[in-house]
């Protein structure tokens, strides 16, 4: 049965399948609010989502194969979209509408809800060169993403614009690795006088691990995390972060999916933008 011909008596449901580990889903806060803004606009046709959490991309695509033949779903959103994907072709194959969410630089073939990921790095660095930063690291997320790889282009590229060293080094969204490479990075000659950070969860790490090896913050060094929340609120001194309403990017998200349920052009949508919110871990370069 496909979702073309599922009854349509019956409450409908967005798929969304992560391919990442449980322990770190239950840990950032980024894709609880996601999915709480996709429910939002999804209960008013009376669907939900329908979370599902695997190890793998295999083990994803192998999902899709059983949603369809059961006619589980009415759509999937399809995140952490990764150079060579085979995701959305074997959507299409399968007949299985879906929304493409985030970076992707081809025309998809398929409704999607884009990201701007090169302006905000753009921002953050120009704000910290305007600060007197000439070394600036970023702590990035896994180096498939395609969003991973637009930040650190826009990175070297704005950084390379300004005359300032980039140094990039490559995380997993933990905050093993946030803490982990933060110590790294401050160990290096020169050392970096601040440092970006894909996500919330390895900025407080690695604050705090700044915090262990004595490092002042923000005397001596600033920090910017990407993604707020709670966490970064709350950390001592609260974090500097480029903020993005990750409730409304969920709505979007299920008003695309809808639309090709319901068989409207879906059109491009765009993601809200990630803005420059600064607190506590940014200052002047240190002297």
């Amino acid at each position: 049965m496909t979702p073309a011909h599922r009854d349509r008596s019956q409450p409908g449901a967005l798929g969304l399948v992560l391919a990442r580990s449980t322990r770190l889903l239950g840990v950032e806060p980024f894709f609880m609010e996601f999915i709480t803004g996709m429910e939002e606009r999804l209960v008013t046709r009376d669907m939900s989502v329908l979370l599902h959490v695997v190890p793998t991309y295999e083990e994803e695509i192998a999902a899709y194969h059983r949603w369809a033949a059961g006619g589980l779903v009415d759509a999937v959103a399809v995140v952490n979209l990764v150079e060579g994907d085979r995701r959305p072709g074997v959507l299409r194959e399968l007949g299985l509408p879906a929304v493409l969410v985030g970076t992707w630089r081809d025309d998809p073939g398929l409704p999607a809800v884009r990201t701007d990921d090169a302006g905000p790095v753009r921002d953050a660095v120009s704000r910290l060169a305007d600060l007197g930063h000439r070394v600036v690291a970023r702590v990035t997320g896994p180096p498939s993403l395609l969003h991973t790889r637009a930040r650190t282009a826009a990175q070297e590229e704005a950084c390379r614009e300004a005359g300032i060293e980039a140094v990039v080094v490559e995380g997993d969204y933990t905050a093993e690795s946030g803490a982990r490479l933060t110590a790294e990075l401050l160990k290096r000659t020169p050392r970096p006088t601040a440092i970006l950070y894909d996500n919330d969860v390895m900025a407080v790490a690695g604050l705090a691990a700044a915090k262990d090896l004595g490092v002042d913050v923000p005397a001596d060094l600033s920090l910017i995390a990407w993604d707020d929340s709670a966490l970064c609120r709350l950390a001592s001194p609260p974090l500097t972060t480029m903020t993005v309403d990750v409730h409304r990017f969920g709505v979007l998200v299920a008003e695309a999916a809808l639309d090709h349920i319901d068989g409207r052009p879906a059109g491009e949508r765009w993601s809200p933008t990630a803005h420059f919110v600064p607190r506590g871990t940014t200052g002047p370069a240190p002297a």
